[in-house]
Order: C-alpha cells, then sequence, then structure tokens
C-alpha cells in the first residue's frame, strides 16, 4: 500500500459537515432565522399556550375592569357642579352638569376640616405602621419556630380567626371589654377602685383603633411571611447549626434575608394605602369620641358626598386622595429599588 493512501473513515472524519446553517441558501437563512426566534413565541402560540390560565383569570379581570377601572371615569364631576338631578339618572346628569374647573379644589385647600382629616389620617397610619405591620413578621417566626405541627395549626387558626369577624363584632368586643360598663370597668369599680372609659376617650382612640386593627388582622397577614419561610431549603438550618451558629444567629442570617422581599413588597403596598386606614371601622365609632378624633379622609368624603349630597367636593377629594397614593407607591417602589429589592415591579 502506497504511503498516499488514507482510510476512507480518516478522509471523512476531517471534512467539516456541512449544514443548512453554514451554507448561503434559503435553507441557511431560514435556520439562523428560527434560532435567532427561538425565544420569542408569536402572540396566538402564548395564547394557545396559556387559554386556561387566561379563561381562568378571565371573571377576575372583567369584575375589576366594572368596579374599579370603569368608574374611574366618573372622577370628571371632580370638575363640574354636579346635579344629580340635571337628567333622568346620574350618568346623563354628568353631560349635563356646568363645568367649573378647579373650584371644588381651591374649596378643599381652603377647608380646615380637610387638612384635619389628612392629620389625623397619617398619624394612623405612623402608628399602624409601627406597631402593627411588624407584629405579622413576628408572628410567623413564632409560629415557625414551633416544632409540633398540631400547636402550630392550632396556633394558626386562633390567630386567624379574627379576620372573620366583621368590624362590628370587634367594635361590640372591646366595648364589652374596655368600655364603661365592660369587664374592667366592672371589676376594678367593684374592688372599689374609679372606672374608666377607654371606647370614649377621644386622646386614646388612636392607639384603640390600632390595637383592634392588630387583634383583627394580624393573624391573617402572617400567611403571607410562613409561606416565604416555607421556601426556605432546611439544609441552610442544618448547616448553620453544624457551624455553631445558634438559634438568633439563624433567624437573623437565614429567616430575615428570606423574609426581606416579601417585607419590601407588602411596605410598599402599605405605604400606598397610606391615606386609607379604615372606612367602616372609623365610621362605627364617630359618634362615642367625636368628629375632632375619628374623622379621616374616607370619613371626610363620605360624610361629604353621601350625607351633604356634595358629590363633586367628595370626588375632588377622593381624587386627590388616590393622586397622593400612586405617588407613594412610586415613590416607595423607587426606595425600594434603591435598596436591591424588586418591590411591586422591576426597573
Amino acid at each position: 500500500m502506497s504511503n498516499s493512501t488514507v482510510p476512507r473513515e480518516t478522509t471523512e472524519a476531517k471534512t467539516p459537515a456541512r449544514t443548512p446553517a453554514a451554507s448561503g441558501g434559503a435553507a441557511g437563512r431560514r435556520a439562523r432565522g428560527e434560532k435567532k426566534n427561538s425565544g420569542k413565541l408569536s402572540l396566538k402560540l402564548r395564547f394557545r399556550r396559556d387559554r386556561t390560565l387566561i379563561l381562568m383569570t378571565l371573571p377576575a379581570v372583567l369584575l375589576i375592569l366594572v368596579f374599579n377601572y370603569i368608574p374611574i371615569l366618573g372622577n370628571v364631576v371632580a370638575f363640574q357642579d354636579y346635579d344629580p338631578y340635571a337628567g333622568d339618572n346620574g350618568f346623563v346628569a354628568i353631560f349635563n352638569s356646568p363645568w367649573i374647573g378647579f373650584e371644588q379644589f381651591e374649596r378643599i385647600f381652603a377647608d380646615s376640616a380637610f387638612w384635619h382629616a389628612v392629620q389625623n389620617t397619617l398619624v394612623l397610619f405612623f402608628l399602624q405602621l409601627v406597631l402593627y405591620f411588624p407584629i405579622p413578621i413576628l408572628l410567623a417566626l413564632l409560629i415557625n419556630s414551633v416544632v409540633r405541627p398540631r400547636v402550630r395549626a392550632v396556633a394558626q387558626a386562633v390567630m386567624y380567626l379574627p379576620h372573620f369577624f366583621s368590624w362590628v363584632l370587634v367594635v361590640t368586643v372591646f366595648m364589652q371589654i374596655f368600655g364603661g360598663a365592660g369587664i374592667i370597668a366592672q371589676t376594678l369599680r367593684q374592688h372599689g377602685y374609679e372606672g374608666f372609659d377607654v371606647m370614649t376617650d377621644p386622646e386614646v382612640f388612636k392607639y384603640l383603633v390600632t390595637a383592634q386593627t392588630v387583634w383583627k388582622d394580624a393573624g391573617w397577614g402572617i400567611i403571607v411571611f410562613l409561606a416565604a419561610l416555607s421556601s426556605v431549603s432546611g439544609d441552610l438550618y442544618e448547616a448553620a447549626a453544624m457551624d455553631g451558629a445558634g438559634r438568633w444567629r439563624r433567624m437573623w442570617h437565614i429567616t430575615l434575608p428570606a423574609l426581606r422581599p416579601v417585607i419590601a413588597l407588602l411596605l410598599v403596598l402599605r405605604v400606598g394605602d397610606a391615606l386609607t386606614v379604615g372606612f367602616e371601622q372609623l365610621l362605627l365609632q364617630r359618634q362615642a369620641v367625636g368628629v375632632n378624633a375619628s374623622d379621616v379622609l374616607d370619613t371626610y368624603v363620605w360624610w361629604n358626598g353621601i350625607r351633604n349630597q356634595d358629590f363633586s367636593y367628595a370626588a375632588a377629594a377622593g381624587l386627590i386622595k388616590g393622586v397622593v397614593g400612586l405617588a407613594l407607591v412610586l415613590i416607595a417602589n423607587k426606595v425600594a429599588h434603591l435598596m436591591g429589592e424588586q418591590g411591586v415591579y422591576k426597573k
């Protein structure tokens, strides 16, 4: 055999295969286009893939559209001298009411009662942010540290239960305990001491409202934090324990970092809801403590819009509240981004 003879298999192995992508024809261009768009699906394909989920969420989207977004169009009455009797119905009356521009907003900013309601709203918000917001986190950490599943389940059920009570029942329970004829006041009088009535004291009303909110909704608020804690791998705790980390060190370096994104998200949402501190709860106790202590933006809008039938004035106040709430959400979300968290939406 001569030296120039080369096995056929070796020659074929050294010869590179010509793929359609490497060729310069239409097949190569089509293959490169498919590779480029392999990560992007058309709208039709995405709809076919997610049609089940879309159909499931469609009723909720329709409810939000009908009861949340369509009523936004009614904010035009804030720029009118709206008269509900100017037409056959309230909707037709919008087109027959005269436009007055920003006169309603000028009335609001010149009203001392409005600024007093804003002050009460902000005071209640900061109190609930400091006293109420950390409590669900602490309760979630406490329940997560319970080893026995049965004890954990009972504790969760007991904490969840008040959330399903109406505000009428919550206020009644507090009245039976802390009112002038409540259990504590009667017990003190029976032993020769002077009774007290917390439910009618304007000075402590803001703390009373915060206590009612904590008792009613703190147990329900731990659900999100417990869900976040359930995603933490137990191997992390075992590895930290083997390295000598105690319970507090494991909580500080494993548990709290796992809760940090959820805390940031809920804090942004809570700041955006700063001007809403409980309409029904405060309205039920309005007469007991007086307007000065209980009037917030929601009750202020209700009193002027429903009781006094000054719909344009109330719409203007509600529009101011909505715009300020949106601004607070954007600012809080920007702060969350600066802290390295995602917040409500990404950058």
